[in-house]
């Protein structure tokens, strides 16, 4: 029940009720919805300002969490690059230079991607350069890794023919020194034993027993095993590969056959004097690209460093050879 309010009539002496106007009514209502609408606006304003919604709480979460993620991958891509370089550098200054490969040019390694736009699907976003910068570091980063591991592919290729390379060169003494009389004649010019001319001789001389072993210097295929060559009677050839090649020659008897292959120590024959030779030894040469050159650079598999020496010096004597 709605209050009756009244007034006092100074004229009457006495109180009259009030009596509301339709209209001014209408404008008390009228004002009210609007004062109440202004009100709520600006309330849902303030309150938009300071206080936020479940759903911009979990947007902003999101937010936040893809923030994290974003900061933890750039990390990790820093890391990966850090430790990528370091492969790169000990590749192209460590193994490829072991291994005399030509290293790795910088601008292959850190080349991008030409062409058509690779990131078009990405633009357009609010964030969208970070993003592009993204992938296309992490597009960059794989590239190099696909380099590197291509170049580590290699490296294995060429470590395995360095390995067979020198397992094939000659490199231990064909006879034992507890076997030797005594490292006859070296390489080089000295005195021909049926002569007396002073000539090259073309490899050295092992002086031992009629019967002493004989070992193969290194890994390789016998091309030879006869004594039809002038000089050196019963003898062996070796093919080690890579352009080297073994003779043993004067032998008593063979213990391989023609294309048969052998291994670094394997005995291959025993010490005689058969061909132009004044007494059982073995003289032996060392071939490289179908020139003969000194053994004595091919012993480092089987002597010590004093043994070498003494080994040395008793090569470079001038005396007379065996053949």
């Amino acid at each position: 029940m709605s209050k009756v309010k009244y007034y006092y009539d100074a004229e009457t002496l006495s109180y009259r009720k009030i009596k509301r106007k339709k209209r001014r009514t209408l404008k008390y209502i009228i004002g009210f919805f609007v004062a109440a609408a202004l009100f709520g606006s600006i309330t849902v304003f303030v309150a938009g300002q300071f206080f936020e919604s479940p759903k911009e709480k979990a947007i902003k979460r999101e937010l936040v969490n893809m923030q994290f993620q974003f900061d933890l991958l750039n990390k990790k891509m820093d890391e990966a690059e850090i430790v990528l370089a370091n492969i790169q550098d000990r590749d192209n200054n460590i193994y490829r230079l072991y291994f005399e490969a030509n290293p790795i040019p910088e601008e292959q390694r850190r080349a991008g991607f030409g062409g058509i736009n690779r990131y078009k699907n990405l633009e357009g976003f609010d964030n969208s350069k970070l993003i592009i910068k993204s992938n296309k570091r992490i597009d960059i980063l794989q590239k190099q890794i696909v380099v590197q591991s291509k170049s580590l592919d290699e490296i294995k290729i060429l470590a395995e023919e360095k390995e067979k390379l020198l397992e094939a060169i000659p490199a231990i003494q064909p006879v034992r020194n507890e076997d030797l009389k005594k490292m006859a004649s070296g390489f080089g010019y000295r005195s021909d034993p049926f002569t007396k001319v002073r000539k090259f001789h073309k490899g050295m001389d092992f002086t031992a027993p009629r019967g002493t072993p004989i070992y193969a210097s290194g890994d390789g295929v016998v091309k030879r095993v006869d004594g039809r060559a002038s000089g050196y009677g019963k003898h062996i050839r070796i093919d080690h590969g890579y352009g080297y090649l073994s003779l043993y020659a004067h032998l008593y008897k063979y213990n391989v056959k023609k294309n048969q292959k052998v291994k670094r120590g394997d005995l291959i024959g025993f010490v005689g004097s058969t061909g132009r030779s004044e007494a059982p030894h073995l003289h032996y040469e060392i071939w490289k690209d179908g020139n003969r050159i000194n053994p004595i650079n091919f012993y480092y598999g089987s002597l010590s460093a004093s043994e070498f020496d003494k080994l040395v010096k008793n090569a470079s004597i001038e005396n007379q050879s065996l053949d």
